[in-house]
């Protein structure tokens, strides 16, 4: 399994001198499998680069699977210049969000006054898939849904494939409880041995104070986890919109120095555009 980053910002898409090494386009991952399927984790600002590699290698197929409805997660999907091929497939996942089911969500994004082209109006083969907390298969990956812990709710998911796992648990916050959350150490055992965790890591302590309950983690409640959970590697993610490459270097070594301190075996790493993982 190979998991490649197209965008690790949050909420909302950043560029200038001081982002260049971690990127400014928000969340967006591809998950490739042994056999060349390819699944993709929402559809922030980053998926459009992504859409432009796909049509270049001629792919055919695409399964996106949603964590949930804020903009900085599907406001990239009408630039996903696969949408208007006619030779492409593309599946859509996800839970209901505020009672309302994926295609709904989906379609606002690309609906007048505030998008010319309307959902109905692509060449692209579109089916949506609503899921909810089962276990379900694509192709060779098997994935398992758990509910964030976020404004609105949301899913996380764990991917699977022979015997290695990548977590992904963005907009999650471990610290407050939200309605169809989960306490902290079901993530914990959701993650637990995981080969690769990537987490919503955007505030610093001080910053917690004031934002509690807006549905993000703090960083060193992310590291923590990691350690309980034993995985082997910790990807730091959604980066908050005013964090520069060099604050996001310091938090990294923060999170590090605090992982050696407990003699903990779990490698740190801040998720950066263009970072590959091959587990």
């Amino acid at each position: 399994m190979i998991i490649r980053c197209w965008g690790s910002r949050g909420s909302i898409a950043v560029s200038g001198k001081d982002t260049l090494r971690y990127g400014g386009d928000t969340t967006c991952l591809e998950v490739e499998s042994i056999e060349g399927d390819i699944l993709v984790l929402d559809a922030g600002t980053g998926i459009r680069r992504l859409g432009n590699r796909l049509k270049k290698d001629g792919v055919k197929t695409v399964h996106i699977l949603f964590t949930h409805a804020h903009w900085d997660h599907i406001i990239g999907f009408p630039f996903f210049k696969p949408l208007f091929d006619p030779q492409m497939k593309i599946f859509l996942y996800g839970g209901r969000v505020s009672h309302a089911p994926v295609t709904d969500f989906v379609k606002k994004t690309m609906c007048s006054p505030t998008f010319p082209i309307p959902m109905d109006e692509v060449h692209a083969t579109v089916e949506s898939k609503e899921i909810a907390e089962e276990s379900f298969q694509i192709q060779n990956l098997t994935i398992t849904p758990i509910c964030l812990n976020h404004p609105n709710g949301g899913f996380g998911y764990k991917i699977t494939e022979d015997q290695t796992s990548f977590v992904f648990l963005t907009d999650n916050e471990l610290n407050f409880s939200h309605p169809g959350g989960y306490p902290r150490d079901t993530y914990v055992s959701f993650a637990e041995n995981s080969d690769l965790l990537i987490h919503d890591a955007e505030f610093c302590p001080d910053e917690y104070k004031a934002t509690r309950g807006w549905g993000h983690s703090c960083y060193t409640d992310v590291t923590q986890l990691a350690i309980d959970a034993q995985v082997k590697t910790l990807g730091l993610f959604h980066h908050n919109q005013d964090r520069t490459d060099e604050d996001l270097d310091h938090i990294l070594q923060e999170c590090r120095n605090e992982i050696q301190a407990k003699k903990s075996s779990v490698v740190c790493t801040g998720v950066k555009q263009g970072d590959v993982f091959q587990l």
